[in-house]
């Protein structure tokens, strides 16, 4: 194996290249999540959340170096996989979590994933225009995480940067 090929990882080519109308797609969501009626660190926070909970590097990696960017300490980024237990988040925060985590993860059997008590509490902290903002930034990612998961692209800490092969 070349060097070149072990450090490829993608599974398949650009997207974009195949169906431009991508780049469109992509940034009508990063406009809608970016109405500031919920803050960009909370939409990073629950993408990068989304990215463990699927266990994707390149979607842990690049919300990492976002929240990076913005000034967030390591003890914040590190502590999102365990955010139930970690004192670095507001209640704000928490409920955002909770909701990516419901939505993202199996309810038990014969239960709702997003239960009353997870929307109950985000309403607590989000308007309606916020939590109709959250609701499409966990749409956002999962949209990505297809993308992610499928297509394998490399791992970056830019949009900027290469990502396919």
């Amino acid at each position: 194996m070349t060097n070149d090929a072990a450090a490829s990882i993608s599974r398949m080519p650009n997207p974009g290249e195949f169906v431009p109308e991508l780049a469109d797609v992509s940034a009508a969501l990063f406009r809608a999540t970016g109405n500031r009626s919920v803050p960009r660190t909370t939409i990073n926070l629950i993408h990068l959340r989304a990215g463990q909970i699927v266990h994707n590097t390149y979607l842990t990696i690049l919300n990492t170096s976002f929240l990076r960017k913005a000034g967030e300490s390591d003890e914040r980024i590190t502590a999102v996989s365990s955010w139930q237990d970690a004192p670095y988040f507001t209640p704000a925060e928490r409920a955002a979590l909770a909701l990516v985590e419901a939505t993202l993860q199996p309810a038990p059997h014969g239960r709702e994933r997003v239960t009353d008590e997870v929307y109950a509490e985000a309403s607590r902290h989000y308007d309606d225009k916020a939590l109709a903002t959250l609701t499409i930034a966990i749409g956002q990612i999962n949209f990505f995480i297809a993308l992610a998961l499928i297509g394998k692209p490399q791992p970056v800490e830019s949009l900027s940067d290469q990502q396919w092969d």
